[in-house]
């Protein structure tokens, strides 16, 4: 953990500053009728959850290129993740992946309750050989050979077993399901064992659990994929029942989608049930949230801020990236605080006026909203909200200073890259 002495020095050099840009802005802001402490609270009240998984250097078919420290177990993951939380104070919560993390449910809760933090959403491994006797190289949930789907519907089960003992609601189902060539597979075959392969799982749902089924338009399928976009993700929410929802990752679509529609489309048929934020600029590039498309990301929030009070709205979120090039604890604070800024400056709208200009037809207008909104700089609102939570004001300088990622390298083993994958 980052020494509070180190975050109580770091804030100190820069309270003064943010006290008067805080001001200042609140001003401004009381000019438009908006009050400061209004969306403080808003940032005080937001929380997005960190993966286990993204504490660690990602990489490309290609090739991975490890950094100094990583992390070697679910416990030095759930280390990072507390620094993560101690800095921006906006990630409560981490959000396992099985078998990677797997450990005794005992010590998993033993260590997240000494840092702070509780688990998210579970999340299963069918898309790659792990532990199995049987191989999904052709399909896991939707293969071809019952063993097969047999024993990718146990081990989802099994995730839902282990997150009941850590205090987990949710098992995110992703799967790499499809073909990479016409005629491979029969697509109405496929799905059919899709579904019911899914529908073993849901029985096997805690009353106070819900699952999500996230879509993917292609990739490791190439071809043809057998959850490919949000219909097919409503499709089978809606067949398994009430306790199915949809979960929308912000890189798993084509090019120029509107994802922003796709969210109140769900938001309409009462499936909307969470996001993984990432970024992106050709396809699932899982780049830090808000560095490509920061727009975008705003006008998601948008509809989401819109939708506030909508009986059974009640969104699970998520970062699900892959730091290639960065430190990957430096990356997830920053995404964590973009999403948060997005989800702050949507609560900026004037929706009255937006409304107003809707109702009268004027897109010059009614665009000119949002911008406002979306041009507002927000950061002192940010920083003072941390500060209160008594997180620090500049947290990838605090974390920095604070030597941490030189301590854990002198500690943890050293880890080796490697290629993969076509060179």
């Amino acid at each position: 953990m980052i020494d509070q002495d180190v975050i109580a020095q770091s804030n100190e050099a820069l309270v003064g500053a943010l006290a008067q840009d805080y001001a200042s802005l609140g001003e401004r802001l009381a000019r438009r009728g908006v009050e400061i402490d209004a969306l403080k609270a808003r940032a005080r009240a937001f929380a997005v959850a960190v993966p286990s998984w993204g504490t660690g250097t990602g990489g490309t078919r290609f090739a991975r290129f490890p950094g100094a420290g990583e992390p070697t177990s679910i416990f030095d993951k759930l280390d990072d993740c507390g620094v993560i939380q101690s800095l921006t104070q906006a990630t409560p919560s981490v959000s396992l992946h099985i078998p990677w993390d797997k450990a005794e449910p005992a010590d998993l809760t033993a260590k997240a309750e000494e840092l702070g933090l509780r688990f998210d959403a579970m999340n299963s491994n069918t898309f790659s050989d792990t532990e199995g006797e049987y191989s999904y190289k052709f399909g896991s949930l939707s293969h071809t050979e019952a063993a097969t789907r047999a024993q990718a519907i146990e081990h989802n089960l099994e995730c839902i077993e282990i997150g009941q003992k850590i205090g987990s609601k949710a098992l995110t189902v992703w799967i790499g399901d499809g073909s990479n060539f016409p005629g491979q597979s029969h697509m109405g075959r496929q799905f059919e064992r899709y579904l019911g392969a899914m529908k073993e799982i849901y029985k096997g749902l805690p009353e106070d659990w819900r699952i999500f089924s996230e879509h993917k338009i292609y990739e490791p399928a190439f071809y043809s994929t057998v959850v490919q976009d949000w219909g097919t993700s409503l499709l089978t929410a809606q067949e398994l029942g009430e306790k199915a929802m949809c979960l929308v990752d912000l890189g798993h679509h084509a090019p120029n989608v509107n994802i922003e529609m796709i969210v109140s489309r769900l938001i309409h048929a009462g499936k909307l049930g969470g996001f993984h934020f990432n970024d992106s600029k050709y396809g699932d590039d899982d780049l830090d949230a808000g560095t490509i498309e920061p727009y975008r990301l705003f006008l998601v929030w948008n509809e989401l801020v819109d939708a506030e009070g909508t009986p059974g709205l009640d969104l699970a979120h998520m970062i699900d990236q892959s730091h290639n090039v960065t430190d990957p604890i430096e990356s997830l604070m920053i995404s964590a605080m973009e999403i948060q800024r997005a989800a702050v400056q949507a609560g900026l709208v004037d929706r009255v006026a937006l409304a107003g200009y809707q109702d009268e037809n004027d897109a010059l207008m009614a665009s000119a909203t949002l911008r406002a909104a979306f041009r507002t700089d927000i950061e002192p609102i940010l920083a003072m909200a941390r500060l209160e939570a008594g997180g620090a004001i500049d947290p990838v300088a605090t974390y920095r200073r604070s030597g941490y990622r030189a301590q854990v390298a002198a500690k943890r083993p050293a880890v080796r890259g490697g290629g993969g994958g076509i060179v």
